[in-house]
C-alpha cells in the first residue's frame, strides 16, 4: 500500500488507500457514529417499515451504519465495502454481520429485488455524478422496498469541509444536486433534514 496511491489519478485506487489507511482508526469512533445515527434512525423509523426487512449496506466502511439495522431488531444483514482492511475491523465489532468485499458500482452477486432494503451512510458525495448514476442503478434494481441514503444535507462543518477537501470528494455538488439524481431510479423520493449538515434521502421502489 504505497503513499504514492493518494496521489493517483484514478479516484477509486486513491480512495481505497486512503480508507484501507483509516481503517484502525476508524473503527475506534464507532461509538461517536452510532450517536449522532440514533437521531436519524428514530426519524427513518417513522419514514419506512423497516421491521423484519433484510438489509443490505453499500460501502459500509467499519459497519456503523449497518450495526444500526441489528440494533434495532433487524437480522438480515449484509454489508460490502472495496476496503478489505475497513471490513477486517467491522467484521471484528459485529460478527452477526455479514461482511464481505463489494463495489457499489457492481452489485453484480445479489440478484434483482433480493434485499428489502439497500443502504448507504456518507458514500455517494465522496465520487462523481457519473460514478453516483451506476451506483443508485444498482442500489435501486437490488431494492423491494427502499434505498436510504443518510449523508450531507445542508450546511457542512468547516474540519468536515477539510477533510472532504483532502478526500477530493463530490460533497459541494451532492448536496445541490443529489435529490434530482435519485428520481430517475425510483416511484418517489424524498430529502429529510435530520440535523446539522446531516440528512436522509429516501428512494421509494
Amino acid at each position: 500500500m504505497s503513499i504514492f496511491n493518494y496521489f493517483s489519478s484514478n479516484p477509486d485506487v486513491r480512495a481505497k488507500y486512503i480508507f484501507n489507511l483509516i481503517a484502525p482508526y476508524y473503527g475506534r469512533v464507532d461509538h461517536v457514529l452510532q450517536g449522532k445515527y440514533q437521531k436519524t434512525f428514530e426519524i427513518l423509523k417513522d419514514k419506512c417499515a423497516i421491521e423484519g426487512a433484510s438489509v443490505l449496506d453499500v460501502g459500509t466502511g467499519t459497519g456503523a451504519w449497518a450495526a444500526m439495522y441489528e440494533k434495532h431488531g433487524l437480522s438480515d444483514i449484509q454489508a460490502v465495502d472495496f476496503a478489505p482492511k475497513m471490513l477486517f475491523e467491522s467484521q471484528k465489532k459485529y460478527p452477526n454481520i455479514k461482511f464481505s468485499i463489494g463495489n457499489a458500482e457492481e452489485l453484480s452477486e445479489f440478484p434483482d429485488q433480493s434485499m428489502d432494503i439497500v443502504t448507504a451512510s456518507y458514500v455517494l458525495h465522496g465520487v462523481t455524478s457519473e460514478k453516483r448514476a451506476k451506483m443508485l442503478s444498482e442500489m435501486s434494481r437490488v431494492a423491494r422496498k427502499y434505498v436510504i441514503i443518510n449523508d450531507f444535507i445542508g450546511k457542512t462543518p468547516a474540519f468536515v469541509r477539510f477533510l472532504e477537501f483532502m478526500e477530493k470528494s463530490d460533497y459541494k455538488h451532492f448536496k445541490l444536486h443529489f435529490e434530482q439524481e435519485m428520481q430517475p431510479y425510483f416511484n418517489k423520493s424524498e430529502r429529510i433534514f435530520v440535523e446539522y449538515g446531516t440528512g436522509l434521502y429516501i428512494g421509494h421502489k
